[in-house]
């Protein structure tokens, strides 16, 4: 691993994938590009914004304490 900042998502493990299409303004699909760089360096394994997404889906549902407080978790 760089020396760069650990990113809050750290690196990403092996799942089983279910193809979704995902549709979304040019900025955030900036932001998601610059994501992947980032991960990309601090983890040293290429990876592209479809494939961040879903993990980043995962990490803001597990953080979302109201989605929580509604599923009785």
């Amino acid at each position: 691993m760089s020396t760069i900042k650990k990113l809050r998502l750290g690196p990403l493990p092996k799942t089983e994938s279910i193809k979704l299409t995902f549709a979304c303004p040019a900025s955030p699909k900036a932001d998601l590009d610059r994501n992947a760089a980032l991960h990309a360096q601090a983890y040293g394994e290429t990876v592209d914004a479809v494939t961040l997404i879903p993990h980043m889906l995962e990490a803001f549902s597990v953080g979302d304490r109201g989605f929580k407080i509604l599923l009785g978790k």
